[in-house]
């Protein structure tokens, strides 16, 4: 593995792109802006794909899955065998994002990079087995630098896997029970904010279950406190196996030039970390959704991301950055397809 491979430079935006998309744009038969946020995404996918006109048909989603071992602590309102059974739900084609992944026409990919059933087999799952889970980051760090380390590798491999099929937009979901409580923490000490305000219900906690969530993160934050200035070594004392794979993935996109729709809470907080780790790779980042969890607005205003959606989502998966593609391949279509006013022959707008 190539030494801190996440440091290396990422590939600059096509700027002369970027002008002509724009200038197509003032040309097109509207009111200039007219499609707001259509046009102006529009013009961002063209220079992150280096073509005026831009399209989304090849499309890849990444399901990363892992276990926490903070999960001990009665963090989740539910057991934690339902991570290795979603794994199965997945490439059976019975959740969510398996099923939008298939009204896409998009591929999917599911990766296991360590739960607490290690013998799971299923086709279709790439087994990683980089542990039973992390460990309970309240007693010491989440994975030892060699699991984080392979797991940021692991979305590495995942890009690459997607760019030799041809994809042109990488959305990367997360499966971990515990997992809110994982990112939780990280963003709680990148961010230096109280633990109540990002702090959720996850999969369904009451309010004395988040409160008792709360305090679990604060011991941890407590412990792993001096280390809070190094971000990489807080995502392996704080964070998962598949936080750590997507920051990786998401790393690997702006290297190599690929376009990244983010999901929710989880996924955005591990792009903070990536943005933490390497800020260029901001530029690749488009953010599906603003999801339900408390946290996801303080992690999204401090990335500066404007969400394309917000529908009250909370399930992860990848699910919400899947269901904002429509509109992004549909402000594609009209930014590509509308007519100018030289071409349909209708009178621009005085100079």
């Amino acid at each position: 593995m190539t030494q801190s491979w996440w440091l290396n430079p990422c590939k600059p935006i096509d700027a002369q792109i970027v002008e002509q998309a724009e200038a197509r744009q003032q040309q097109l038969t509207k009111p200039a802006g007219s499609l707001g946020r259509l046009e102006s995404v529009a013009v961002q996918l063209a220079g992150l794909q280096g073509r005026v006109k831009p399209s989304l048909d090849q499309l890849w989603i990444a399901i990363f899955a892992g276990d926490h071992g903070v999960v001990a602590e009665g963090v989740s309102a539910f057991p934690q065998a339902v991570t290795g059974q979603m794994l199965l739900n997945f490439v059976n084609g019975g959740a969510a994002i398996s099923v939008l992944a298939r009204q896409l026409g998009a591929s999917l990919e599911v990766v296991d990079l360590g739960t607490v059933t290690l013998s799971l087999n299923l086709p279709g799952v790439r087994h990683l087995n980089l542990g039973p889970g992390t460990a309970n980051f309240v007693d010491g760090p989440a994975m030892t630098r060699g699991q984080g380390e392979l797991a940021l590798q692991a979305g590495r491999d995942s890009v690459r896997r997607a760019i030799a099929a041809g994809a042109q937009l990488f959305i990367g979901g997360e499966m971990g029970i515990g997992n809110t409580t994982a990112a939780s923490a990280l963003a709680c000490a990148l961010l230096d904010c109280p633990v109540l305000h990002l702090a959720g219900p996850g999969t369904g906690l009451d309010a004395a279950g988040v409160s008792h969530k709360a305090q679990v993160i604060e011991r941890a934050l407590t412990l792993h406190g001096a280390q809070r200035g190094d971000v990489l070594q807080t995502l392996f004392n704080l964070g998962g196996f598949e936080i750590a794979a997507l920051v990786g993935a998401y790393l690997a996109c702006a290297q190599e030039g690929v376009a990244v729709l983010v999901d929710g809470f989880i996924c955005s907080v591990a792009a903070l970390v990536a943005v933490r780790l390497n800020p260029d790779c901001r530029e690749w980042l488009l953010f599906g959704h603003r999801g339900a969890e408390p946290g996801h607005r303080h992690v999204l205003e401090t990335l500066n991301a404007a969400p394309l959606l917000e529908l009250g989502l909370r399930l992860g998966e990848g699910s919400g950055a899947a269901l904002a593609v429509p509109l992004l391949r549909l402000a594609c279509d009209l930014h590509g397809q509308m007519a100018t006013f030289a071409e349909a022959a209708v009178a621009d707008r005085p100079a």
